[in-house]
């Protein structure tokens, strides 16, 4: 029987770029939106706050674009400063590239295992779904999911017990699945 996992957002993430007044590298967005417009062109940035001082740092969402080529529904959202349209934003990679940052996730995701691990079962077969792009460790997650000590889990990807179609080093973002054989 296959079990389901999701690995889900509980804030947003910290967005990592140097602060221009106190030099710390972590700023917090808390979703809201500057909209400035120029006669026919528009400018939006979402704002964040850095940890240390409280210094304002602009997100650039969009840059003198055109206002028609903008959808309404998006302009309302921006004006209604939507948190859900700042969480899509943070995880759009032409917005990361484009102000030069990363996202620190760490404390702002969890993990949904609907219900207690059964590990006295011969072998368990778990589907792992990411709602939003989170880097992770599959050990770390196989390690919280199961209750079980991150060395434990090592000693049993090294044994090939645990067997999964993904490199099970490194951090994954993207959905996988797993075998877990006692």
């Amino acid at each position: 029987m296959l079990t389901s996992w999701v690995v889900m957002p509980t804030c947003l993430p910290l967005v990592r770029r140097r602060c221009h007044v106190c030099a710390s590298d972590r700023f917090r967005p808390h979703g809201r939106f500057r909209v400035n417009a120029h006669h026919k062109r528009i400018d939006v940035w979402l704002l964040a706050l850095c940890t240390t001082c409280g210094a304002t740092a602009d997100l650039t969402v969009l840059e003198r674009t055109q206002v028609r080529s903008v959808r309404s529904e998006l302009l309302d959202r921006l004006h209604a400063n939507d948190p859900a349209l700042a969480a899509e934003l943070l995880q759009d990679p032409a917005v990361l590239r484009r102000n030069r940052i990363g996202l620190d996730w760490a404390g702002a995701w969890r993990l949904d295992t609907g219900g207690p691990v059964h590990l006295d079962r011969e072998a368990l077969d778990v589907s792992v779904r990411f709602a939003a792009r989170i880097p992770v460790r599959p050990v770390r997650l196989i390690a919280e999911g199961c209750g079980l000590p991150r060395a434990e889990v090592e000693r049993l990807v090294s044994e090939g017990r645990v067997v999964a179609a993904v490199r099970l080093t490194g951090k994954l973002s993207g959905d996988f699945t797993f075998t877990l054989k006692r």
